[in-house]
């Protein structure tokens, strides 16, 4: 029964989406010195994107329930179906949250000391599609303090460039975003939830979208001037680039039956690409 409650979780949380920002966290760590970061350090920061990432899922997943249970897409999740209960999915909210704690305590001091704005970040995002169309750049926000963190937690310090990566995470999870979102456009509107989609429809919506991926890759060319990066990662960044245009050939206003594909598999293959051209450059270049 504990094996199956485990899978039950392990499949309402999206273990799988962890490949997101996973791989950013990686890559703003190894910018931070110019090379692979220590044993200890990539442990610890999986550790804290482990456990940062499945409290914000199940957090989500709490907080939106009856919202879920409303939305046909959505209805089959576990705990509007009754497969798991709040107060199961609570208790992995606690031990998350202290995974990520005892991490941060491991990692650098002033990563243990922001643990709380980590804290609060995660449990606004879910609140927000109440009272704000935002709530994509709030979302992007949260994933952008993978590769922020991950540089705090070793450098013990904020600099401009972690904060320009962070940045293009932002508005490149954003831009996704709003593509999914588009899938709830009509139970988004008529439940009273605020979406770009649902705000300005799905045409501007998608518009919007590919803006923001415009200014994603700006960002993310911004860390290459910061940092000088060569030319590894200047590749990447044309890959990156041709992944973010493909997505946005894949939907259209009047067909999106293709957006669960933009949403898993190029995004995957976004991060992943980001975080092994960085590296290729490193090494590269070391």
């Amino acid at each position: 029964m504990a094996f199956k409650k485990m899978r039950i979780f392990l499949e309402m949380i999206k273990i799988e989406h962890t490949l997101f920002a996973l791989p950013f966290a990686y890559t703003g760590a190894m910018l931070v010195e110019k090379r692979i970061p220590s044993g200890h350090d990539l442990i610890w920061i999986t550790l804290a994107m482990v456990g940062a990432r499945t409290a914000a899922m199940s957090l989500n997943r709490i907080i939106d329930r009856h919202i879920d249970a409303r939305n046909p897409r959505t209805a089959n999740r576990a705990i509007p179906r009754g497969l798991l209960s709040s107060l199961e999915v609570w208790f992995y909210v606690v031990i998350s949250f202290a995974l990520l704690m005892v991490s941060s305590y491991k990692l650098s001091p002033l990563a243990f000391k922001l643990f709380p704005v980590a804290v609060a970040v995660l449990f606004l995002y879910p609140y927000t599609k109440r009272f704000t169309w935002a709530c994509h750049l709030i979302l992007g926000a949260a994933l952008g303090l993978a590769p922020l963190g991950a540089w705090i937690a070793i450098s013990n310090q904020i600099d401009p460039a972690p904060l320009l990566l962070a940045a293009g995470v932002t508005f490149w999870v954003a831009g996704f975003d709003i593509i999914y979102a588009c899938d709830d456009y009509d139970f988004d509107r008529l439940d009273g939830i605020h979406s770009i989609p649902a705000r300005f429809g799905i045409r501007i919506g998608l518009r919007i979208s590919a803006f923001f991926h415009v200014l994603a890759m700006v960002f993310f060319m911004a860390v290459a001037w910061v940092l000088k990066l060569g030319i590894f990662y200047l590749a990447g960044m044309l890959l990156v680039t041709a992944l973010l245009f493909y997505q946005h050939r894949l939907v259209r206003p009047g067909d999106l039956s293709r957006s669960g594909m933009a949403f898993f598999n190029l995004n995957a293959g976004l991060s992943a690409a980001t975080f092994l051209f960085t590296l290729l450059d490193l090494l590269a270049y070391s």
